[in-house]
């Protein structure tokens, strides 16, 4: 007979075979590819959050996208294809139905049910999440089976799968177990597991997180997309790691030390497309910048003006607008990186129209005049707060702006900040005038008019989702956007929408600036599919 084995090596061998089932159980792999694939990802910016409902934000979700997935996913050219669901369909006009996915697995090893979908709707409904806009328009989510839910909307809801398609899918039981049954509340900076922790069903799980240092996604081999054959990304890690200095991220891509910047200066593209080591790939983002002021308090926060707040008057707001050199902002700052607008979002929104598309002229001497009418005749002062780390060059074209405003006498002290106090104290609404950037992920326009023209206290606006922090009100805008909420006859929806269009270009409640044109940056054996909503999608990226 052998020699018994000793006790300890025993439990030793019975909990690395325990180790082994857990993971097959969870759906871990237990063989890597045949060769590992790593992707080092920059970008200027950390996500504030991973609370897959708390913060509609781009630095959020371009992260948790990659971890989590909704119902209806976006393809390469940002069209509906199945996710989560395998179909929708109206059967009733406020009835919207769901077929769900069979076989798919939360992270943990749980399966993904209709009690999943209720749940994160519900969850994503709360007052914490920023996410309200995409799922005000729901009286109730309803389990029609397993494998079938049902979305009854307050009334018929043209654009339902537009919205669907960005309410990530969460655990029920996990979020219970860890008292994350509720969004968290970033404007308190509440700390609560969901701010670290994932458990989603996308094609890649969280390892390690560490806010600001770096955040590593592995390979989850179970996903249900890599059966697939259009999803052939070959990556089996994503390292990420936010880099605030433009010139230490792009020494870092030109080392090599990192494989893809999401972000480069405008004033590096040149020098980039001349190195052979790495590609430049771009194209227009869905996103449009611009300023928006207090015109609500009738004083304003930050101000020398006294007693009553400039901004009511649209005298002032179009003097603003007239002093900025938009041209000089595209030549100058962003390198041609920018289309100039005067609009509220970019062509590719369903809505947009060319007629409206149109800005004021740059014309100091009509700026200066509108501010003596106006009462201001030496101008005034104002404070602008900026991010310095989210759009491109969003410091150097507020800097630029301040510089303008100068010339006709209004005094605009810059604060610049990083997103990550940014974002809190503008949704705090502590501000007279701030920089803003505004992504359309629905691609349609109830979005922007909803979530940012709206009245805030509106029952069509953006509820407890509303970046309206400016305070415009305007009752026939409303009117409008009630028509694009529930207006099924698209000729009716798209002239409600026109109408609201001349009126943004006529009241001016923001000064828009421009369309962004994002340049990615990657290193020469790197194969990534620009997105027009600037979120890298891994499920396609492979490094050769």
């Amino acid at each position: 007979m052998g020699a018994a084995q000793p006790k300890g090596v025993h439990m030793s061998v019975l909990r690395s075979l325990s180790r082994a089932l857990v993971a097959a159980a969870f759906g871990l792999a237990l063989a890597a590819p045949v060769e590992a694939r790593t992707l080092r990802w920059s970008a200027s910016g950390d996500p504030n959050t991973l609370d897959p409902h708390s913060q509609n934000l781009g630095t959020v979700t371009m992260i948790l996208g990659q971890v989590y997935e909704a119902l209806i996913h976006r393809g390469q050219n940002l069209r509906l294809e199945p996710g989560l669901a395998t179909a929708w369909r109206t059967v009733e006009p406020t009835r919207w139905r769901f077929e769900l996915r069979r076989g798919v697995k939360f992270h943990d090893g749980a399966d993904f049910t209709a009690d999943d979908v209720v749940f994160s709707i519900g969850r994503a409904r709360q007052p914490t999440s920023n996410y309200g806009i995409y799922v005000n328009t729901i009286d109730r989510v309803e389990k029609v089976d397993d494998f079938t839910v049902d979305i009854v909307t307050k009334a018929p809801d043209p654009i339902l799968p537009n919205k669907i398609a960005t309410v990530f899918m969460m655990d029920q039981g996990w979020a219970e177990r860890n008292s994350a049954t509720r969004p968290q509340n970033t404007r308190d900076r509440e700390e609560m597991h969901t701010v670290r922790n994932t458990n989603g069903t996308g094609p890649f799980r969280m390892q390690t997180r560490e806010p600001d240092v770096r955040t590593v996604l592995v390979r989850n081999q179970a996903w249900w997309g890599w059966a697939n054959p259009a999803h052939n990304s070959n990556l089996t890690e994503i390292l990420y790691r936010p880099i605030s200095s433009d010139a230490t991220r792009i020494a870092a891509l030109l080392s090599g030390e990192v494989d893809f910047v999401l972000d480069p200066p405008p004033q590096d593209i040149a020098r980039l497309r001349g190195n052979n080591a790495v590609r430049v790939v771009e194209g227009p983002e869905v996103r449009t910048i611009f300023f928006v002021m207090d015109v609500d308090r009738a004083e304003l926060l930050y101000s020398d003006v006294k007693g009553r707040n400039p901004f009511k008057d649209i005298r002032v707001r179009r003097a603003l607008y007239h002093a900025i050199d938009i041209n000089a902002i595209q030549r100058v700052v962003m390198r041609g990186l920018s289309v100039p607008t005067g609009t509220l979002f970019p062509p590719q929104v369903n809505g947009h129209a060319v007629e409206e598309d149109v800005r004021l002229p740059h014309d100091p001497a009509a700026a200066r005049r509108l501010l003596a009418e106006a009462g201001y005749p030496n101008g005034f002062e104002v404070t602008l707060d900026c991010p310095n780390n989210r759009y491109i060059n969003d410091e150097q074209v507020c800097q630029a702006v301040v510089a303008m405003w100068a010339r006709i006498g209004v005094r605009a002290r810059l604060n610049a900040m990083p997103l990550q106090t940014y974002f809190p104290k503008i949704q705090r609404r502590d501000s007279s005038l701030y920089m803003m950037g505004w992504g359309v992920p629905t691609l349609d326009a109830l979005y922007s008019f909803q979530g940012l023209i709206a009245s805030r206290d509106s029952p069509v606006g953006g509820g407890a989702s509303s970046w309206n922090f400016g305070g415009y009100s305007n009752a026939e805008v409303d009117r409008l956007v009630g028509m694009m909420v529930s207006e099924t006859d698209q000729a009716k929806r798209n002239a409600a929408i026109r109408q609201a269009l001349r009126l943004y270009r006529e009241d001016v409640p923001q000064i828009p600036l421009h369309h962004q044109v994002i340049p990615w940056a990657v290193r020469s054996n790197v194969q990534i599919t620009h997105m027009a909503n600037n979120q890298p999608d891994m499920r396609w990226t492979r490094i050769d």
